[in-house]
């Protein structure tokens, strides 16, 4: 039975390319051959309705997380062969006022991805998280064996960096001693400006082999994906956008082999 890996995408600031990257390193690794689930954690819905799913439909994460049904009652096929999403909807921050009253308020979803995992149907789960540490991306972390962080190539972006990654920790000495660091990843990156090239250099020389390789650069393919319902490798397969997150999965894949 082959391993799952469940890997969370997170940063609790916003406009870094979380959901892009969520949603483009899904589709690549599918491409490759990987049977992926994408688990929309978000209530903005933005890789639901990214990859054409209805952010208002019936199937959602909200039940699962409250125990009321199972993963295998939501799970939707997308367009693309070997990709699935677990899809989210606007009232799911609702959710976490109803978690919190639970004993088991930070296990909620790794309790409920236990028979996912377990199955071995997936190689990979991904987990688009909310831009904020609240209950669900606590959740996240609880669940996960690594965490991809999305990190834009500006000057702000790197004050957060060092919240999520002391969270990192917080999670490893309570909920789940398993969790790692799998990877920073540069989004957005400029080629015209020194700022980008200086964050880059700054975070490559603090966490070293905690960075990926791969840059994924500003591209507009990638912003207007989202809005056809597709990722880019069904809006714009011949762009920059789609060759950076194709090497992305393969640095991905290499990194979990």
């Amino acid at each position: 039975m082959k391993k799952t890996i469940v890997s969370a995408v997170a940063n609790q600031k916003g406009g870094v390319g979380k959901t892009t990257t969520s949603i483009n390193l899904a589709a690549a690794l599918a491409a490759m051959g990987k049977s992926v689930l994408l688990v929309d954690l978000d209530p903005q819905a933005n890789a639901t309705s990214g990859l054409g799913l209805d952010k208002r439909g019936e199937k959602s994460i909200y039940p699962v997380l409250l125990g009321e049904c199972g993963f295998e009652d939501i799970i939707q096929a997308t367009d693309r062969k070997k990709l699935f999403v677990a899809a989210s909807e606007l009232d799911l921050a609702g959710a976490e006022i109803e978690i919190a009253r639970m004993d088991d308020y930070l296990f909620r979803l790794r309790q409920a991805l236990e028979p996912v995992v377990e199955s071995g149907k997936y190689h990979h789960v991904i987990l688009d998280c909310p831009p904020s540490l609240g209950l669900i991306t606590l959740n996240a972390l609880t669940a996960a064996d690594s965490l991809l962080v999305p990190l834009q190539c500006e000057y702000y972006a790197l004050e957060g960096l060092s919240v999520i990654t002391d969270m990192v920790i917080k999670i490893q000495e309570s909920t789940n001693p398993e969790l790692r660091l799998d990877g920073i990843l540069f989004t957005m990156f400029d080629t015209r400006t020194n700022l980008s090239k200086d964050v880059v250099d700054e975070v490559r020389n603090h966490f070293q082999d905690g960075v990926y390789q791969t840059v994924i650069p500003r591209n507009v393919r990638l912003s207007e994906a989202p809005s056809h319902g597709m990722s880019v490798f069904g809006y714009a397969p011949v762009s920059t956008g789609a060759a950076a997150y194709l090497e992305l999965a393969k640095e991905f894949a290499k990194r979990h082999r």
